[in-house]
């Protein structure tokens, strides 16, 4: 484990997920250190991230989620100190983090996802009910773990919905509601993992049900048929490929009760938490937790 030197787990930070931040660091700490590896909490929210080159860290696992994290701007301070990180580089990150441009290349490059509209203060509510259909989704386009969505079932929730999430973002998008079964593929390298179908209360799969509730069902297999598993693979790694991800990361879809898949989002910096995905879908590809740290480690690259 020498020839990692000294590693720096990024956690923490500003973002809005912090909390879940602290956790998934916290997680992957523990992990490199019982492997072995010479690995030590870094908190960019209370160190600065040049600290890394002074204090000669050789390489980087970036357990930071959400802004300054995951959209690229932590990677290319990585990049300038020539320090290996793991995960996306710096325009994967940027194009994940904004789910309006992740759309924009994925639709270019023949990815179905659900269709969409931008918000703002003006919208004509009604309008976007008739184009999108009820229900909808509103989301900010530049956060994770739910934070900021909300399911409208009338126009008349349309404002408040657009309120509550610009509170978060500037960017704010109306997304067709696909109605079916939730999925989320991980991938590790050039592998995508095996599919975690989820089974949340009431459908609604939030920031409470991801991270805090047992109440929540994985099922792993995820019951599709192996043909059918092995085509969304197959579509999930066209549309890694699309916006040059590497390392490891998740997409999450829907399966339309028709059979249809849509994508809606690149997750790059995912958790790893007791309640994360990735990490189960590992596990049953036969990959136990501190190994999958440890390959995620070994990924690490710079530029």
């Amino acid at each position: 484990m020498s020839d990692f030197g000294k590693v720096a787990v990024l956690m923490g930070g500003k973002s809005a997920e912090r909390e879940i931040s602290l956790l998934s660091g916290n997680a992957v700490l523990a992990a490199l250190k019982r492997k072995g590896v010479d690995a030590h909490a870094f908190d960019p929210a209370a160190h600065p991230i040049f600290d890394l080159a002074k204090e000669q860290y050789t390489r980087a696992f970036i357990a930071l989620h959400g802004r300054h994290g995951e959209d690229g701007t932590v990677q290319g301070a990585l990049e300038l100190m020539e320090v290996p990180y793991t995960g996306s580089g710096v325009m994967a990150s940027a194009l994940c983090m904004d789910k309006l441009r992740t759309k924009l290349v994925w639709r270019g490059s023949d990815v179905p996802v659900p269709r969409h509209l931008i918000l703002t203060a003006a919208s004509d509510w009604r309008a976007v009910a008739r184009e999108l259909g009820l229900p909808l989704v509103i989301k900010p386009a530049r956060e994770g773990s739910s934070i900021g969505i909300t399911k409208v079932a009338a126009a008349d929730e349309l404002e408040a919905a657009y309120e509550l999430a610009a509170r978060h973002d500037t960017l704010v998008l109306a997304e067709e509601f696909i109605a079916g079964r939730e999925l989320t593929a991980a991938f590790l390298g050039d592998r995508v993992l095996p599919l975690i179908r989820i089974e949340a209360p009431g459908g609604n799969y939030d920031y409470h049900h991801k991270y805090f509730s047992d109440d929540t069902q994985y099922h792993c297999p995820c019951g599709l048929p192996a043909s059918e598993e092995e085509a969304i693979q197959t579509m999930v790694m066209g549309a890694i490929e699309a916006l040059d991800c590497r390392g490891w990361g998740r997409a999450d879809l829907m399966l339309r009760d028709d059979g249809a898949p849509f994508l809606f989002e690149m997750n790059t910096v995912p958790g790893m938490t007791a309640h994360s995905l990735v990490p189960m879908a590992a596990r049953a590809a036969g990959i136990g937790f501190d190994d999958l740290v440890l390959r995620i480690l070994e990924l690490a690259d710079v530029g």
